[in-house]
C-alpha cells in the first residue's frame, strides 16, 4: 500500500498513471477527487483512492477501505495522511515536494531493502 503526500500539482496522480502503465492498465487514469476511488484492472488491480475532499477520519473510516487496503490489488492513496491510524503501519509513504524550475523532491518512508 502506497500513501502519497504533497501539495496540489505536485504530481501524485502522474505517479499513479506510471504505476498503472507498469501494471498494463490501458484505461485513462484520472484523479478520483469527486468519486473518492477508482478501480483499474490490469495484471494486478489498482485501487486509486483520493482522500482530499474528506474532512475527517470518521468519514474516511465509513468508506470501508479495508477490502482495498488488504485486497489482492495495489492500493495507492492520495492525501493518505488524512486517514491517520486507519492505514496499515507497514505502508510506503511517498512525499512529493515542489522544487525550483519544475523540479520534484521525492522522499520515501517505509521502504525496506
Amino acid at each position: 500500500m502506497l500513501s502519497l503526500e504533497g501539495p496540489l500539482g505536485a504530481g501524485k496522480t502522474t505517479l499513479i498513471k506510471g504505476i498503472a502503465q507498469a501494471l498494463g492498465i490501458s484505461e485513462v487514469v484520472t484523479s478520483p477527487s469527486f468519486t473518492i476511488m477508482s478501480v483499474y484492472e490490469g495484471r494486478l488491480d489498482l485501487y486509486h483512492i483520493d482522500l482530499y475532499r474528506l474532512p475527517s477520519e470518521e468519514e474516511i473510516d465509513d468508506l470501508g477501505l479495508d477490502d482495498y487496503l488488504y485486497g489482492d490489488g495495489i492500493s495507492v492513496i492520495e492525501w493518505g495522511d488524512k486517514a491517520g491510524d486507519l492505514l496499515p503501519p507497514d505502508r510506503i509513504r511517498i512525499d512529493i515536494a515542489l522544487g525550483g524550475m519544475g523540479e520534484r523532491i521525492i522522499t520515501l518512508e517505509g521502504v525496506r531493502l
